[in-house]
């Protein structure tokens, strides 16, 4: 692992860091917050999925969450969202190849050498991370924007035990409904629709829900409402009965805005599950 730049930042230090990854087979970059307190003794963590086009940069930058977090005392794992660089394959549209990683491990040509990000979220990453810092294993919560969303919530639902909380901005709730899903999976998993289910979190909270309480805010004027369908998973954790809240926000889009106004709740949610 290499640093790439550490920065003071509300008491503790803003990172970037790279490492070669052989879950991806190419380098891959993570930007991590570590609070004042991990100087002393192990933190609990946040993991933070970012959405289509974006780097680990995106939210590092623009969410604002590191205000909150150090007061918080946890720690902010910003990964970035498909592996990259020469070799890596791509394609001209902004929602399939790089920068649009799904969060899944592509079984299909061109992208299965390569494009295994469920296993990088899942694995490796939290193992290259707990290994370098001070993270606390036993404590980890997991959220994140639209792609990103759909990212936390599956993994949260399928590694049960792992997340003590997980959240959501506007997720992509039911892609195996939706062509921000159908397009990407056709392509990274093949035409078999039932390998599609295991990704789609509106089918996992029918199925197994989450042991935790779940918080989900989406912008009831978000230009992708329609690619988005949160009806899908609201109803889907109305039916289990699962613990949690999901808010639409009245007047709020996609945006980062959308994000920076509500990370104070969504930390605030974290830190009770974490500290508890």
């Amino acid at each position: 692992m290499r640093t790439i730049s550490e920065n003071k930042c509300f008491g503790g230090v803003q990172g970037v860091y790279a490492h070669a990854s052989e879950a991806t087979g190419c380098e891959m970059t993570f930007g991590l917050f570590l609070p004042a307190e991990a100087a002393d003794a192990p933190v609990p963590v946040l993991w933070y999925l970012s959405g289509l086009t974006c780097t680990h940069e995106n939210a590092m930058t623009k969410a604002g969450a590191q205000k909150f977090a150090a007061e918080a005392g946890i720690a902010l794992v910003f990964p970035d969202t498909s592996p990259r660089g020469e070799g890596v394959a791509n394609d001209s549209a902004y929602d399939l190849g790089q920068g649009a990683g799904f969060y899944v491990n592509a079984t299909e040509e061109p992208w299965a050498p390569h494009f295994r990000m469920w296993d990088y979220v899942a694995d490796e990453l939290p193992r290259v991370v707990t290994a370098a810092f001070d993270i606390d294993e036993d404590r980890q919560g997991i959220t994140g924007h639209s792609m990103g969303g759909h990212g936390a919530l599956t993994l949260a639902m399928r590694l049960p035990g792992r997340f003590r909380s997980v959240s959501a901005f506007a997720p992509i709730a039911n892609p195996a409904a939706s062509d921000w899903g159908r397009k990407q999976f056709t392509a990274y998993l093949g035409a078999d629709e039932a390998k599609w289910l295991e990704h789609d979190a509106t089918h996992l909270m029918r199925e197994v829900g989450f042991d935790g309480e779940v918080l989900i805010d989406q912008g009831a004027s978000d230009q992708f409402l329609d690619l988005l369908r949160p009806e899908a998973l609201s109803q889907a954790m109305a039916a289990r009965r699962q613990p949690g809240t999901f808010r639409m926000q009245a007047g709020y889009d996609h945006s980062y805005f959308f994000v920076s106004t509500f990370i104070p709740d969504h930390i605030a949610f974290h830190a009770e599950a974490l500290w508890r």
